[in-house]
């Protein structure tokens, strides 16, 4: 085999004279898929104009009355508050198909705190003064009360309310088991005397609409009251992961084994804590119901006074503990390799001390794109047009087609249906624009997914390059660039981004598809064809596993790349026999690597964790008064521990990627080179006793029985 031949799989490479590490010449590479990316970017930054100029976010925050105007906005800056004219109309079940009440509504300044008819306020000055203000406009003094109703300008009556979610709602109350609205029993809607409980199904189904937005109004109003205490904790979490990866590096062999200890003790407080909870509600009334019988609750803080919650709370713990200290035990031997290779690691740390900080540069452009695809996404869903439909209380031919309000009073449909009213019904469009914008979300995701996995290439990719520097400089002090990460960073971009693009490019292929698989599964969620469900569960998993093999693969390619400077597809090519012809190593130490890297991120997480459950949570004295108040205050602990993990693991993978580094170095310098004078190896000798050791270990029963 010539030295161009590429090696046949178990065959080591012959020895190359001319091998220089990374710091060689090279020239770009994958440039079709750099172009096609750069032309992907130059489209999602179209799409994000189109959006921000069609797009109004307001139509999901405020409420629109029957003309489409925003209540609260603009010449309604004053009339924040939306006003039924007819609640009981809420109860027709196209409230439920359209999400809008056949019945008229305006913005108003305050919901009506009086219960009075048309007919009885129009003939007393004082009271038609406060009453008009309800009307849709004003009738003036010529038109009679029949007119009025006709022509739909004023509500028939008003029922003394209260503003919930920006709409007002009557104030209904119970004297015994008679429902009361106004203290009273019954109402005057204008025609007729009615109970006040007609009432209930209007409002009823007007919730119903209104429940989902509810939740998320509340949990938005949670962050706007906490964010600056989730930013503490994050910050703690920041702190911590430092204060951590800075021990590794000077104290890596005490600080693994502190780790593994700390981790043990926290899951074993979560059990301790757990348990106390379930036995102290055990005379508590209604805490012995089933989670079944609670059913679900917007609420979680509800759960937690069930004696279950809390026993599936030791069990989860309990086996996650039991998990953790039977690997511990079967690893031992292994560990102690691995805390090895993690003091090599520090060494490699240690000359390119700015990788520490890496992660914060990555925090950066990942926040970028998950902003623009944020943004972007709340603008694309809310830069429909408002469309109007018609509205008739008795049967009409031209029910729900849609109308233009401006000329409905002297259309066809308004002589057809003189009872007609042409109302707001939801936002739509039939331009081209808003029959593609499905297709611009898509698009809007996929770019998503593409660029940020580019963000993440790119910091394995730099990463790589400069611990590959110090692996491959024959004397670590002398023949070390001067700034490692800046050169490796400059290279990365400059002749890889194609590469980089690649990549990502394959690996949002599969995540797209595993979301479209989401959906469907989604939208099959009451199919009864068990076949098809069994199938589509199938496919999820393959894909699962198909993606954790292409980021396995990804990351081995980009440290291909970055040492030879060759295309994506023969790094991963390379990458990948590589490492199959040293799987033994990989299993056992590569991968206990890994795992020591893990509980890292489980003690950052389960601290961090613990402290925003004292403290949102209010159950400490210290905290009280100073926690601020909630709805839920769950919303901020997931937030804090969804961060918290994030920070760690983005920290961590310094770590990692070293580990990871040395490691596929360590194995291309141990087939190109034996350790003569003139064939000298690039490792040093600590790493070179570590893994050579570890290959001893490998061929003993004991060792394989354990890989088995």
């Amino acid at each position: 085999m010539d030295m161009e031949e590429k090696p046949k799989y178990g065959e080591p490479k012959k020895f190359d004279p001319d091998f220089k590490g990374p710091i060689q010449n090279r020239g770009c590479t994958d440039i079709v898929c750099c172009i096609f990316f750069i032309v992907a970017i130059v489209g999602y930054v179209a799409v994000g104009i189109l959006a921000w100029t069609h797009g109004d976010p307001r139509k999901v925050i405020y409420p629109t009355d029957s003309m489409g105007q925003y209540c609260g906005q603009g010449t309604l800056e004053k009339k924040p508050l939306l006003f039924y004219f007819n609640m009981m109309k809420c109860a027709s079940p196209m409230v439920l198909l359209e999400f809008q009440c056949p019945t008229p509504q305006v913005c108003v300044e305050k919901c009506p705190n009086r219960t009075m008819t048309l007919v009885t306020a129009i003939g007393d000055k004082q009271d038609w003064e406060y009453y008009r203000s309800f009307c849709r406009e004003d009738p003036g003094v010529k038109k009679s009360v029949p007119q009025i109703l006709q022509e739909k300008l004023c509500p028939a009556y008003l029922i003394s309310s209260k503003p919930f979610l920006q709409r007002c709602f009557p104030s209904l109350g119970k004297k015994g088991e008679v429902i009361t609205v106004g203290d009273q029993e019954t109402f005057n809607d204008g025609e007729k005397i009615r109970d006040a409980k007609d009432l209930v199904a209007g409002m009823k189904n007007a919730t119903v609409v209104m429940e989902g937005r509810q939740v998320a109004m509340k949990i938005f109003e949670d962050y706007t009251k906490s964010w600056y205490w989730i930013l503490i904790c994050l910050l703690i979490a920041v702190v911590l992961s430092l204060i951590f990866i800075v021990l590794l590096r000077y104290l890596a062999g005490i600080m693994v084994w502190v780790m593994i200890v700390m981790v043990i003790a926290v899951v074993a407080y979560g059990i301790v804590h757990c348990s106390v909870k379930y036995v102290s509600l055990k005379d508590t009334p209604g805490a012995n119901i089933t989670l079944q019988q609670l059913g679900f609750q917007p609420d979680f803080s509800v759960y937690l006074h069930i004696r279950q919650t809390w026993l599936a709370f030791i069990i989860i713990l309990a086996i996650l503990e039991f998990i953790i200290i039977i690997l511990l035990i079967f690893l031992r031997n292994r560990i102690r390799i691995a805390v090895e290779l993690m003091k090599e690691a520090s060494r490699a740390v240690g000359y390119v001390m700015s990788s520490l900080f890496y992660p914060i540069f990555t925090f950066f452009l990942l926040t970028i794109v998950i902003a623009y695809w944020g943004v972007t996404a709340v603008f694309l869903s809310t830069s429909s047009e408002p469309v109007y439909k018609v509205f008739n209380e008795t049967v009409c031919p031209h029910a729900r087609e849609t109308c233009i309000p401006e000329n409905f009073t002297l259309s066809k449909m308004k002589t057809d249906c003189p009872q007609s009213e042409c109302l707001f019904a939801f936002y739509g469009g039939e331009t081209p624009y808003h029959k593609y914008l499905i297709f611009l979300q898509f698009y809007n995701v996929f770019l998503f997914f593409w660029c940020a996995n580019f963000v993440t290439a790119l910091g394995q990719m730099t990463l790589a390059g400069a611990f590959a520097s110090y692996y491959w400089a024959p004397n670590k002090t002398k023949d070390m660039p001067a700034f490692p990460l800046c050169a490796s960073l400059g290279r990365s971009l400059r002749y890889h981004t194609g590469s980089l693009a690649f990549g990502s490019l394959i690996l949002a292929i599969v995540q797209i598809i595993r979301v479209l698989l989401e959906y469907i599964d989604h939208k099959l969620k009451g199919a009864q064809n068990k076949f098809a469900k069994f199938l589509l569960c199938c496919m999820k998993c393959c894909f699962w596993c198909l993606e954790k093999f292409i980021k396995f693969l990804n990351r081995n390619a980009y440290i291909m790349v970055a040492i030879y400077g060759k295309n994506f597809c023969r790094s991963a090519c390379d990458a990948f026999f590589l490492l199959m012809r040293n799987v033994i190593r990989v299993v056992v130490l590569d991968k206990v690597t890994d795992f020591i890297l893990f509980l890292g991120k489980l003690l950052i997480v389960g601290l961090v964790g613990i402290f925003a459950f004292f403290f949102f949570s209010g159950h400490t004295d210290a905290f009280k008064g100073t926690a601020p108040s909630l709805h839920y205050y769950w919303v901020p602990i997931l937030t804090v521990l969804v961060g918290s993990y994030f920070i760690a693991h983005g920290f961590f993978s310094v770590y990692a990627m070293c580990v990871d580094t040395l490691f596929l170095c360590f194995c291309e310098d141990l087939e190109r080179n034996d350790g003569s004078a003139s064939r000298p190896y690039y490792m040093t000798t600590e790493l070179r006793d570590i893994l050579m050791k570890d290959a001893d270990a490998a061929q003993t029963p004991t060792s394989r029985d354990m890989a088995m």
